[in-house]
């Protein structure tokens, strides 16, 4: 009985204990494997920010150029634009037209070219009239005083059609200076010609002979086409050119700000 109870006290006194250094165990391990989770949720997290950050830093600065960019070309064309302003003539500066004009005018905004239309006797006459073109020629090559002077010409390309009733069309390419106006070429066409075949346009205008030229010019100016209608014609594509690049200016403004 001794014995028995010798062991009993032995027993109660060393099981709890070890339950108890269990417990410990098992607590200490759950502690250990919390601590690594946390450490490689922060790990995680602080890669992921990392790796997030590169792309948005990159963003910001891609986006904080565009920016610049974007207003210091809105600067530069608003410059532009009162520079235009001030300098050029615009549509109103274009007197009235002519009552000797035998043309009607249709102009639109956005496009570099006006249509004249006219109807004289079984004709229908159009003018297709292009924005000016500045050549340069060198004047007094001979002469040394005059070496680096030049003399700009302004000119105005034309297209004349002449439309009979029955259908024929004759077409006329001129140039138009201040004062007089050169043909370039003429040709005839037909209603139903094919645009698949090339047809004979005859020789180069300034190989037929002179008085045909002559005879030529004089058609087209009973028609309208004469230096009192061109020198309005460069008056009025002048600031029409001023007019479509001001206009032109604006909407690269407007595209660039919106």
């Amino acid at each position: 009985m001794a014995l028995y109870s010798i062991l009993r006290r032995a027993s109660s006194s060393v099981l709890p204990l070890a339950i108890r250094t269990v417990g410990s165990s098992r607590a200490l391990h759950g502690a250990a494997s919390t601590v690594r989770l946390t450490l490689q949720k922060g790990n995680l997290s602080r890669e992921l920010t990392r790796r997030s950050f590169v792309p948005f830093l990159r963003f910001s600065t891609e986006t904080a150029a565009k920016n610049r960019a974007d207003e210091n070309l809105i600067r530069v064309l608003e410059s532009e634009l009162q520079c235009a302003e001030e300098s050029e003539p615009g549509q109103d500066s274009v007197e009235e037209i002519p009552d000797e004009f035998p043309f009607e005018i249709e102009d639109n905004l956005g496009e570099r070219t006006i249509l004249l239309t006219r109807e004289f006797e079984d004709e229908t006459i159009k003018v297709e009239v292009d924005i000016p073109n500045v050549s340069m020629e060198d004047e007094g090559d001979d002469d040394a005083d005059n070496q680096d002077q030049s003399n700009d010409q302004t000119s105005i390309p034309l297209v004349v059609r002449i439309t009979k009733r029955r259908g024929l069309e004759l077409e006329f390419g001129v140039t138009a200076f201040p004062d007089e106006f050169t043909i370039d070429s003429l040709s005839i066409k037909q209603p139903d010609g094919s645009e698949d075949q090339l047809a004979y346009e005859g020789p180069d205008f300034n190989d037929l002979d002179e008085n045909l030229q002559k005879a030529f010019h004089k058609y087209l100016e009973v028609r309208g086409i004469k230096p009192s209608t061109t020198n309005f014609l460069h008056e009025y594509m002048i600031a029409k050119d001023s007019k479509e690049y001001m206009n032109w200016l604006k909407n690269l403004k407007n595209f660039v700000e919106h």
